[in-house]
Formats: structure tokens, sequence, C-alpha cells
């Protein structure tokens, strides 16, 4: 039955890409590269979840995250003395100082990464290696490697000299690849709330979704030759050691409060809306449920037992509207009640930046770089978070075929 509803997953999820393409007549022209980034979703997922390699990869990657959330806590020890301990003596279940605090650290490692090159030259690897296997030009494959490691605000700085050249649906493509993704700064995060190995195994299947979906809702009629493009792999150049430090950890230290403050916000007026909606003279549905209601088809079409896609549906909308944070919160309280099957789908979906609050973000990134692209990625900012909610759609997909 999993099989089944699978495939009927991707069916549905491609028909969905399709009925929005922005040329249906050649949405399917790279229909093998399509197959193969399919199969290697499989294989990879495969891997992971059934290998003993892939097992021991996942853990080493969770050992070394929890090291270094160890070093992050001795800097928030500093600061914050015995506010981090409870009465017991035990580490205080605080969201602050366990989730996002410790991004602040994550972030001046990928400084120091960052300036000797290191980063770079992984992200310029892996891109070349997609060239081969995307059907994608190579600015593409660049950016989608380093989407997946850089913020969604950064990884348009080294292509700033690319974007005035570029056309709208190029620019759609770096934008979902950008939307689709998380940063390596919140990886840690996400580890601390996840089982990290959906959260491993979403970014990389979210790497080639992303590729997926753009080819079929956003095809290409026109020969693109990159040549000898120039990108810039050394942002940093020109900065001391300790500026770039310094810049990450200030960086780190803004996305901490961004994240804190959102939350605060959409938490409060999702509980504010759900008891609006109770006053409502015969209703004891909370917003939160008729959300679910809306999207309970799309959660049972992906393959989501029905008992559930209610549940499911709740949180995939609440990710849309707010956050993935706003929706991991929601879905800790519930996950035990979900099914092993549902559990890793919407792990898997809830990894990205699909949300409405990103197209804001992503259009002024670009625009503070090149005001003419800012402007046309605004103004396909609602198709952007489309294709981006299709591509986590997707991804969890994949992952329901394996339970």
């Amino acid at each position: 039955m999993s099989i089944v509803m699978g495939i009927v997953g991707i069916l549905f999820t491609v028909f969905l890409a399709w009925i929005a393409s922005s040329n249906k007549k050649i949405a399917f022209k790279h229909w093998k590269n399509i197959i193969l980034l399919i199969i290697l979703q499989f294989v990879v997922t495969f891997l992971f979840l059934n290998t003993t390699g892939g097992q021991t990869a996942i853990l080493a990657l969770a050992n070394g995250f929890d090291h270094l959330l160890g070093f992050a806590r001795e800097g928030a020890t500093f600061v914050f003395g015995d506010l981090l301990t409870n009465a017991e003596g035990e580490p205080a279940d605080v969201f602050l100082f366990n989730v996002l605090i410790p991004i602040i650290f994550i972030s001046a490692i990928i400084g120091i990464l960052s300036f000797t090159r290191i980063l770079p030259f992984v992200i310029k690897g892996i891109g070349f290696v997609l060239t081969k296997v995307t059907g994608m030009p190579y600015i593409e494959s660049y950016n989608g490697a380093a989407s997946m490691m850089l913020g969604q605000s950064e990884v348009f700085v080294s292509l700033k000299n690319q974007l005035p050249k570029l056309s709208t649906q190029r620019l759609y493509t770096l934008s979902a690849q950008a939307m689709s993704s998380i940063s390596l700064s919140i990886v840690g995060a996400f580890f601390t709330m996840l089982d990290p190995q959906y959260v491993i195994i979403a970014i990389v299947l979210n790497l080639f979704s992303v590729y997926i979906i753009v080819h079929i809702i956003n095809p290409y009629d026109e020969v693109v030759e990159d040549g000898d493009v120039e990108i810039s792999t050394n942002p940093e150049k020109g900065k001391s050691f300790f500026q770039v430090l310094g810049d990450y950890i200030i960086d780190g230290g803004k996305i901490v409060l961004v994240v804190g403050a959102m939350l605060i916000g959409f938490i409060a007026l999702i509980g504010l809306l759900n008891q609006l909606f109770l006053l409502i003279p015969g209703s004891s549905l909370t917003f939160q449920d008729i959300l679910g209601y809306i999207f309970m088809p799309v959660a049972f079409l992906m393959g989501i037992p029905w008992a559930e896609a209610q549940t499911a549906g709740s949180l995939m909308a609440t990710k849309l509207i707010t956050n993935e944070f706003v929706a991991i919160l929601e879905f800790i309280k519930v996950a035990e009640g979900l099914s092993a099957k549902t559990q890793a789908m919407l792990s898997v979906f809830l990894i990205s930046f699909a949300n409405f609050g990103s197209i804001g973000i992503i259009a002024g990134s670009v625009k503070g770089l090149h005001s003419e692209s800012g402007d046309k990625v605004a103004r396909f900012g609602l198709k952007l978070v489309y294709g981006a909610t299709l591509v986590s759609i997707l991804s969890a997909v994949i992952v329901g075929f394996f339970y």
C-alpha cells in the first residue's frame, strides 16, 4: 500500500507542478534528468535509512553536532550563568538556550570555513557534479549546492555580478533553491528538535527535488551558455580573519533575534486566532483545525494515512503561513501519537524555508544586490512559495516509500 500511495504521491506532485508550469509544452523536456534525479533520491534514502554505513554516517554527524553544541553551551554559560540550569542542576528546558543560542557558535564555525576557502571549495565541487545529473546550467548547479549550506540571504552574494544577466526564469530557479533549503547555521538547532536522520535526508532530498520541480514548473525554452562564468568563491576577500569571524558571529546573533521574535509573534497570533474561532457560536474548531481540514486531501494524496491527514495538514499549513520553527514546535507536541511513517514524512517536509515570510527575505536580499532582479523576484513570489512547497512535498513522498 505504501508503494501504491507513494506512486500516487509522486504523480500528484508532478501534476501540481505541471498545472502551474510557465510552459506546459516543454515541461517534460528534461524527462531523462527528472527520472535520474528521482532514482538518486531513492538510492540516497535507502542508503541512509536501510544500510549500516548510512546509519553510521548519520550517527557520526549527529555526534559531531552534539559536541559543537556542547562548546556552544560553554559560551552561553559564561553569559547566562545559572539561568542555564534548573533547581536540580540539570540543563534548563529553555528553547532560547538549547536551540537558538548555539546558532551563534555554528555561524562562527561557518565563518572560519569560509575564510579558509574550505566551504567555497566544497560548494564548487558539488556544483560541478550537479551539472552532470541535473540538466541545468552551471550557475543553477552551483547555486543548488550553495543553497544547501548557506542561508537564503547569503547564497546570492557570490552571484551578485551575474544577477543582472539572468532571465526571470533563471532567477526563479535560484530563488526556489534558496527557499527549498536550510542553512548550516541552523542545522544544529533542527538536530535538537527532530530525529537527525530526517534532517540530513531532507537536506539531500530537497537538493534533488528542487531541480525536478523547477524543470516542470519553470522550464527554459532557451539554450543557456554560461561558459567560463565568474562566480565569486571568496566573498571575504580583503577582510582579516577576525573581521570575518566577528561578522559571522554577529550574523548568528541576528538570526537568533529574528527567529526568537518571529516565534513569539507567530505563536501568540496562532493562540489568539484559535481562541477567536472557538468563540464563534456552535464552533468547536480552532484556526489550526480548519487549516488541517483544508490541507487534509493534500496530506492524504502524499501518502499520509487518512486518520492522520488532518493533523498533518494542520502542521503543513502552519509551516506555510508562519515558519518551520513554529511548525516543528507544534509537531513535537503531537509526534508520539502519529505513526512512524507520518513522523518521517512530516519531519522531512518541515525542513525548508518554504513559507510566505521567505518571499520578502529573498526578494529583499536580491534587491539589495541588484534592484531590477529583486523586483522580478517579488513579482513571482506566490509562485515561488508554491514551487518550494511542492519540493518539500516531493521529498516527504520519497521518504514515505520506506515505511
